[in-house]
């Protein structure tokens, strides 16, 4: 395993991050439990949680991941692992967070930060996210930014916590030790930009790092966010890298096949879009003509692409989880990225 320093933080991240957005939902508590400590002994010293997860969101599942979490994380050695951790933005259909949540203000950040340090048994978090904006901008799927969101049912503009503001609580936090760097989730460029100016602008804490789906289907953070990320030193956290497990070509294999997808019908929309199946097969015939699993493709490629920080995988089963960790060795020939590169152009990003 290597290790990179997060953005220009002190935050020292394996490339490989284990993800835990199934456990309470598909993962026992000790499945969990089994993954973390494979994980650990692979070399993994970060791991991401939220407390919205397990996803899909549910009211009877909400908190149960870092539940889970902190049961393991008790009884590790605290200063050997770095905790990523989520504060759920405004979302509606969400009454069971915080009555919403209704606004990333002071009382919801602070309320949040509280609720998941006491799950996840520990003092701090090392770095904590907004897991999405408090603006309205395209989100889980959604790829065409609307103006007219900015309206509420009158005409007049919807009011939205500044990003200084949110900056402000973020500020309390890390002098308060109960967060040592913080984060975004879900962000485009403007937001990144916005949170960085104002950073600079007020002396309040930059972000370390941006965390936003990146794989062979959705390369869009290759347009304009790459650039912003090298310039201004921001780590990029890819999730989703195998696709909800298309890319995995397990879908293609048997339509009816195990996972997220068909457990929970009707969730994830992004990968409902016409040219995501014919860019699976692309890719997975490509993948078998080289000797390589899809899943060994899929995934060598964001692990190993110049802009992103740390790759957060997540698995149901240990065998998932250790073909996916493996993967991290498989290095792609020129010959293999030039192939991919002419799938891209010939099918460009699918599932925005």
């Amino acid at each position: 395993m290597e290790y990179v320093k997060l953005g220009d933080s002190e935050l020292n991240v394996s490339k490989v991050c284990l993800g835990t957005m199934t456990y309470g939902d598909q993962n026992t508590e000790a499945d969990a439990h089994a993954q973390l400590d494979y994980a650990l002994a692979q070399g993994i010293n970060f791991i991401d949680t939220a407390e919205m997860y397990p996803v899909p969101p549910k009211a009877e599942t909400y908190t149960r991941t870092e539940t889970i979490v902190g049961h393991w994380l008790k009884n590790q050695p605290r200063d050997k692992i770095v905790l990523s951790g989520k504060v759920a933005g405004p979302r509606r259909g969400m009454d069971w967070i915080r009555g919403g949540p209704p606004a990333l203000d002071r009382a919801n950040i602070r309320a949040a930060i509280e609720g998941s340090l006491k799950r996840l048994q520990t003092d701090y978090i090392d770095l904590y996210q907004l897991h999405w904006p408090e603006r309205n901008v395209p989100m889980f799927g959604q790829y065409q930014f609307d103006p007219a969101q900015e309206m509420d049912a009158n005409g007049q503009r919807k009011q939205w916590i500044s990003i200084q503001n949110q900056l402000e609580t973020l500020a309390e936090l890390v002098a308060e030790g109960k967060v040592r760097y913080v984060g975004l989730s879900n962000e485009q460029p403007w937001g990144v930009m916005e949170f960085v100016r104002m950073a600079k602008e007020y002396s309040l804490p930059k972000i370390a790092s941006v965390q936003n789906c990146y794989n062979l289907m959705n390369r869009g953070m290759e347009f304009g966010m790459a650039e912003v990320l090298y310039r201004e030193q921001v780590g990029l956290l890819a999730y989703s890298p195998l696709a909800f497990g298309h890319l995995s070509a397990k879908y293609i294999d048997d339509a009816n096949a195990q996972g997220r997808v068909t457990m929970f019908l009707g969730y994830a929309q992004r990968y409902k879009k016409p040219g995501v199946f014919p860019a699976v097969a692309a890719y997975a015939k490509l993948a078998r003509a080289h000797g390589l699993t899809p899943t060994q493709l899929a995934l060598s490629f964001v692990y190993h692409r110049w802009f992103v920080s740390s790759t957060i995988i997540g698995a149901t089963s240990m065998v998932q989880l250790q073909e996916n960790i493996n993967a991290w060795d498989v290095k792609l020939s020129p010959e293999v990225m030039q192939e991919i590169e002419y799938l891209h152009l010939t099918m460009m990003n699918p599932a925005p």
